[in-house]
């Protein structure tokens, strides 16, 4: 498969996987009454349930390229992208909202485009600097719109929503560039195979995480809110797990490391769609700029990477 033709079908994987991980941020949302520990261990043991039925044909012959150090790396992962990742975003999304979180996360492809910089064949960071710039403007936008309802609010309680969007987007993009590394080094095991990995592994550590969700979110919740939960927790799971991640990691193997960071740009874009449509209001002048800046980050990432601006370069 050719360059550009790799490029068209690795953006159109993105762009499909961030329409499925949008919903993400209305989890949270949808099964308010439950907390970030109760959301994450409800979705990744239905995501490791579902993983394992999925795997169960192929699991003898996969298991056979699947040795230590990759489960070590899938434990990882699965920690930084999963566990870790959406009790940090279910937190924020219920302490600061779905917009300001979106546009956090939004971040992630400054971070991994900076990594992607390094790469032999990746474009110099100076070509990349309008880009990254860009997308800092974006994060203080967000950052000032914050300030500004922690002042509104008398309280804190945006500010730390803030901090754990913060949070989450430093842990997926540690996901984001050592996945992406580990599905350049696997021959035997396809990116699909790869995604239902990481869903067992993240089942076995959403069974950890039960205990501490009842211990530290105790409270009583009649049978329609569990019922919602069940819901929410098997739709996420099925959705943004299996097929989203299973269209990202076919999507990391097509595209060059810096480009895979902006392709998370996608997922803000239908995340702040989706929260503008849920609160029902259109969006302040700082996610406008914010959303202006995001956007013109992604062109000026691709146009760094064009074969003419390469070979001007």
């Amino acid at each position: 498969m050719s360059d550009a033709r790799n490029t068209i079908v690795g953006v159109g994987f993105g762009a499909a996987a961030g329409a499925v991980w949008g919903l993400v941020f209305l989890a949270p949302e949808l099964a308010g009454d439950f907390g970030p520990l109760h959301l994450a261990a409800g979705r990744y043991l239905a995501y490791g349930l579902i993983a394992a039925v999925l795997l169960m044909p192929r699991w003898r012959t996969l298991i056979r390229h699947v040795g230590r150090t990759e489960w070590i790396a899938l434990a990882w992962l699965s920690l930084l992208g999963n566990t870790l990742y959406y009790i940090l975003l279910s937190s924020a999304v219920q302490l600061a909202g779905v917009t300001v979180t979106s546009l956090v996360i939004g971040f992630i492809p400054v971070l991994v485009t900076a990594v992607g910089s390094r790469d032999a064949s990746a474009p110099s960071l100076a070509r990349l600097a309008p880009s990254l710039l860009l997308g800092f403007g974006a994060v203080t936008c967000i950052g000032w719109q914050t300030l500004g309802n922690v002042r509104a609010q008398a309280g804190i309680m945006p500010l730390i929503g803030l901090l754990c969007a913060v949070g989450a987007l430093i842990s997926w993009a540690a996901f984001a560039i050592i996945n992406s590394r580990w599905l350049v080094r696997l021959r035997d095991v396809s990116a699909h195979e790869w995604s239902l990995l990481l869903g067992i592994v993240t089942g076995f550590q959403a069974v950890l995480l039960v205990p501490f969700a009842l211990l530290l979110e105790p409270a009583g919740h009649d049978a329609a809110a569990w019922y919602r939960f069940l819901a929410v927790s098997g739709a996420v799971a099925l959705f943004a797990s299996v097929v989203g991640n299973a269209f990202w990691n076919t999507m990391s193997r097509l595209l060059p490391l810096t480009m895979v960071g902006q392709m998370i740009l996608f997922e803000t874009a239908f995340a702040l769609l989706y929260g503008f449509l849920w609160e029902a209001r259109l969006p302040t002048v700082p996610e406008l700029l914010a959303i202006a800046c995001m956007g013109a980050s992604v062109v000026t990432c691709l146009t760094a990477h064009s074969p003419k601006r390469a070979a001007s370069a």
